[in-house]
């Protein structure tokens, strides 16, 4: 069996409350986390504080969470897919 990783998938599905799914690339969700993180310091996992920079932290989110509580009633849900041609 060959070693498989979620995170050779260049594109994740995004699941938000009340809006349609997104596919992004895994360049576009950094991106994304990034602007969370810096719009909602406050709500972002405390294992995150050990990076002083954002891109760091939103990487480190990306690749080691799936799900990120923002405010009450508010998450971001992202998981790697394969897109078939």
């Amino acid at each position: 069996m060959s070693s498989y990783s979620l995170h050779q998938e260049d594109y994740y599905v995004i699941l938000q409350p009340e809006l349609p799914e997104e596919i992004l690339t895994k360049e576009e969700l950094v991106e994304k986390l990034s602007n969370l993180l810096e719009n909602f310091p406050d709500s972002a996992p405390g294992e995150l504080a050990k990076f002083s920079d954002l891109g760091e932290r939103a990487l480190f989110l990306r690749d080691n969470y799936c799900q990120w509580d923002i405010a009450q009633g508010e998450y971001l849900q992202w998981y790697a897919i394969r897109l078939e041609k």
